[in-house]
């Protein structure tokens, strides 16, 4: 169990590292070109901005699930990768199917995958919710009731 713990401990610490990283990435690449996203200059713009950063988020999750991917195979806890990266989703989106499960030695790192990976996306959420506030994009006068005519 504590060889176990070590290696959720390790797990949990990398996939924290490749999210802070993959996260300052996305804020500089759009502080350089944050002069383009002005409020209520470039919806356009300020849309695709959003977009790559979805992406940019959906990017580091994949690299987060493989790297329990290629643990879960690596140890031999399922025969094949497909399986591991199968259930590695699962496990770190917390759908969690049961249709692929490990034997009792891995249960512990697969749940601890699973509350990393919610916290992880919670800390994207709050992310993408920054940077939407930030652009400032959900202010725009069509949400504001127009005035009666005096």
């Amino acid at each position: 169990m504590m060889a176990n713990l070590a290696l959720a401990s390790l797990m949990v610490s990398l996939t924290v590292v490749v999210h802070f990283a993959g996260l300052l990435m996305l804020m500089r690449m759009l502080r350089a070109r944050g002069h383009r996203f002005r409020a209520h200059e470039s919806a356009v713009g300020q849309g695709a901005a959003i977009v790559f950063v979805v992406l940019g988020l959906m990017a580091c999750h994949t690299a987060e699930i493989w790297l329990y991917a290629v643990v879960y195979y690596w140890f031999g806890s399922l025969h094949d990768f497909e399986s591991a990266l199968y259930f590695s989703t699962t496990s770190f989106t917390t759908i969690g199917y049961g249709d692929v499960v490990l034997d009792k030695h891995w249960r512990l790192l697969s749940a601890i995958e699973g509350a990393n990976g919610l916290l992880l996306f919670g800390w994207s959420t709050a992310f993408l919710f920054a940077v939407t506030a930030r652009m400032r994009t959900l202010e725009h006068d069509w949400l504001e009731r127009p005035e009666a005519p005096r």
